[in-house]
């Protein structure tokens, strides 16, 4: 298999990041192309090409080759046998395997967060929730998944565990597009009720009400595609 197949500009990307001062061209396109498939700007089985990327992010195809290759290697992106790139579009095996793992790590980051969350990063985390509400008034559900995992990322930063931080974003990465086709499925009116109860088991220094809250929210939702 080789990279000739990707020829054609078939992905339009919009509103591309700025590069910054000194950062290495793969890099600056890897970064903004995994934020996009994460906050679900992309959705499943979106095909894509070098040329089409190296011309949004006004790189060569170098670049975009090497940042296409880490995407792959972390399963925002498959390479079919005919060597078309393109998002994923998970089974319900998959999904549901990815859901068993949002509900495994975050519940232990959300625990081990617990004992360091202060009255600033509850004040912090209801602000945030308090935009996830917005994006929803808004329609607008790239808004709404980046805000909804803002929530959950201020939140396990205080557990001080960065691996496990990792391997939840890893998660998150791999669900993007389907959380947005999740998204326009369930025509969401109100935020993720489950926010109110994490707050609260916050506040109350509650454990086990901590861990039963945020499993229910990282799960619930992607039941919807199980049933």
């Amino acid at each position: 298999m080789t990279w000739s197949y990707f020829c054609d500009h078939k992905f339009n990307m919009n509103a591309v990041k700025t590069k910054e001062p000194n950062q290495a061209a793969h890099d600056y396109v890897y970064k903004g192309l995994r934020t996009r498939i994460m906050h679900g700007e992309i959705l499943p089985a979106t095909s894509m090409t070098l040329r089409g990327i190296g011309k949004d992010y006004a790189v060569s195809m170098t670049p975009a080759r090497e940042a296409v290759r880490r995407l792959i290697a972390e399963g925002a992106l498959m390479l079919s046998p005919s060597g078309r790139v393109s998002t994923a579009e998970l089974s319900q095996d998959r999904i549901e395997e990815l859901a068993v793992m949002r509900s495994l790590i975050e519940v232990e980051l959300a625990s081990r967060a617990l004992p360091r969350a202060h009255i600033a990063l509850i004040d912090r985390l209801k602000a945030i929730n308090a935009s996830v509400s917005q994006a929803i008034a808004a329609y607008d559900p790239v808004a709404y998944i980046k805000t909804n995992l803002e929530f959950h990322r201020m939140l396990y930063l205080r557990a001080q565990a960065p691996a496990m931080l990792a391997m939840a974003e890893t998660v998150w990465l791999q669900l993007g597009p389907t959380m947005r086709s999740l998204y326009d499925k369930l025509n969401r009116k109100e935020p993720p009720h489950m926010h109110t109860t994490i707050l609260a088991a916050l506040s109350a220094g509650d454990e086990p009400g901590l861990r039963l809250a945020v499993r229910s929210d990282v799960t619930q939702g992607l039941r919807h595609v199980l049933k």
